[in-house]
């Protein structure tokens, strides 16, 4: 046993080493854009334990792969891994009494269990927020913990930590209920962030400073008002370092050489978080590792708008598809920052108000399909438009990048194809996967409310509104709890993906408090 333990281990470090060198050398497959100013990533635990994470991962020690990424050790990684390199074949039994001997392991995530009174839906929530509040953090050496220098709010159940997109909708909630101080905490939070690593990480760990997620940053500063003028000059010089982020490393030619943005990563390796189950979805294929991390810096992890057969994942090519989504975010950014850039005098104001507009003509021709009447995903290796309808066919009209007319037509296509008796779908295909059919979404049922409401189609965004609505009061009545995704077609918890659906939960409590504010829905 002990010389089989041994290659398992020699095999683990070989692929580390194999997938970190090719990270330097292998481009995506996509038209790439040139390659940014590298910035070193913090040593992910995968970096630092190797063979140890492998082995503790491949074989399950924990159920869920995040706990052993997010623990904490007692003393150097150099100290650990050399005992580890000592201690010859260790069973299960003796793997697990290494761990703990070694390492400060994170108790599964919880929330407070719900009392049988079930105050008013809003009252709960504002009750929540001091439950779901972080101080600000100095993790321990050692720790995949990032730093952050003010207060945030984290989503709940296994999400420890500050996510970047969630973050929004969070805020959204923060806004309704009279906390601005912290919202203003959480933008102050990112902004560190872009200044420390040019970007925003899909989350304050280690493991994920290698991608982003969907560029919300600019959004949430227009949230705060009174903002004085020296901060207000941090907060453009931390977008400007954000736009610069995605031109320079997420970059794609179309056809007629307009360029585009995909979502992408750094690194072609397992992610940390989820390593047994990209072990066996990549089977070693470092192009397919990068594609689930695109996937998740995409947010949609995991969606049929990433699988080239539209069914599975072991098909997934995140990085060849050029998405409706992100691009629609980039033109808003573009055009904030233009504005930004005017209100402080800055010569940069019309350099991105071309921006914007370049961008606009490309999304215009590139990703708006008439026939079907929505915007998608092009594909770049079949130069076409991915097939079927999803819940990104929104982002055009929530940043008023489409036409009027075009707006128009997606307000029928929702309606047609992708609203339930309970909310918005996320996709109309379904296949098991968390961001498909049935599952509905409290970030895609506020993008899809105010879209719409923008061009003038109230009564299909009030439908998804007050339908989503119900639902999570319904489970809430039900349950005491609010979840991170809802079964919108049967009215219940929704399902699928790599983990348990998860309760909290930060951007459920605020998009359903901005709903209940927009629709007169706060006494229930």
């Amino acid at each position: 046993m002990r010389e089989s333990t041994m290659v398992a281990a020699g095999l683990a470090l070989a692929l580390l080493s194999a997938v970190a060198a090719a990270q330097t050398t292998a481009a995506i497959s996509a038209p790439a854009a040139p390659a940014a100013t590298a910035r070193a990533y913090p040593a992910s635990p995968a970096e630092l334990f190797g063979a140890l994470f492998d082995q503790v991962q491949r074989r399950r020690l924990f159920p869920d792969g995040k706990t052993f990424a997010d623990a904490t050790p007692k003393r150097s990684p150099a100290a650990i891994m050399a005992d580890y390199a000592s201690a010859g074949a260790l069973d299960d039994a003796g793997l697990r009494a290494f761990v703990l001997a070694n390492f400060d392991v994170p108790e599964p995530g919880r929330t407070p269990l719900p009392s049988a009174a079930r105050p008013p839906l809003a009252e709960h929530i504002r009750a929540l927020w001091p439950q779901l509040t972080r101080p600000p953090l100095s993790p321990p050496p050692g720790s995949s913990a990032l730093a952050l220098p003010h207060r945030y709010v984290v989503p709940g159940g296994r999400f420890r930590e500050m996510y970047y997109w969630d973050s929004y909708f969070t805020m959204l909630g923060l806004e309704a209920d009279g906390q601005q101080p912290l919202t203003r905490d959480m933008i102050e939070n990112f902004v560190s962030l872009v200044e420390r690593y040019g970007h925003v990480p899909n989350g304050t760990r280690t493991y994920y400073v290698s991608r982003s997620q969907p560029p919300f940053l600019y959004l949430m500063m227009g949230l705060v008002r009174d903002v004085d003028r020296a901060t207000q000059t941090r907060w453009l010089d931390a977008l400007l370092a954000e736009h610069r982020f995605w031109i320079e490393q997420r970059s794609a030619t179309m056809p007629d050489g307009a360029r585009l943005q995909h979502y992408g990563d750094g690194k072609s390796t397992p992610r940390d978080e989820s390593y047994r189950e990209d072990v066996a979805t990549g089977r070693g294929d470092p192009r397919v590792y990068q594609d689930l991390r695109a996937g998740a810096e995409s947010g949609w992890d995991y969606s049929s708008r990433w699988f080239a057969d539209g069914r599975t994942l072991p098909t997934i090519d995140t990085t060849r598809i050029v998405p409706a989504d992100l691009n629609s975010l980039l033109y808003g950014m573009e055009r904030a920052i233009a504005a930004r850039c005017r209100a402080l005098a800055r010569p940069c104001a019309a350099t991105f108000e071309r921006a914007a507009t370049t961008r606009q003509r490309a999304i215009e021709r590139w990703l708006w399909s008439e026939r079907d009447g929505r915007y998608g995903d092009y594909d770049l290796a079949a130069a076409r438009l991915r097939a079927g309808v999803t819940a990104a066919t929104v982002y055009p009209l929530f940043t008023e990048v489409a036409s009027r007319s075009r707006g128009a037509r997606v307000a029928q296509t929702i309606e047609r194809d992708l609203l339930a008796a309970n909310g918005l779908r996320t996709t109309a295909a379904g296949t098991g996967q968390q961001w498909d059919k049935p599952n509905g979404w409290a970030p895609l049922q506020w993008i899809a409310v105010e879209g719409l409401r923008r061009y003038g189609a109230e009564r299909v965004a009030r439908q998804i509104g007050t339908r989503f609505l119900a639902t999570v009061e319904r489970e809430y009545r039900a349950s005491g709890k609010l979840l991170e995704k809802y079964d919108v077609e049967e009215s219940r918890a929704g399902g699928g993906g790599e983990y348990p659906t998860q309760d909290g939960f930060g951007w459920t409590n605020g998009v359903t408090r901005a709903l209940q504010q927009r629709y007169g829905r706060e006494g229930r």
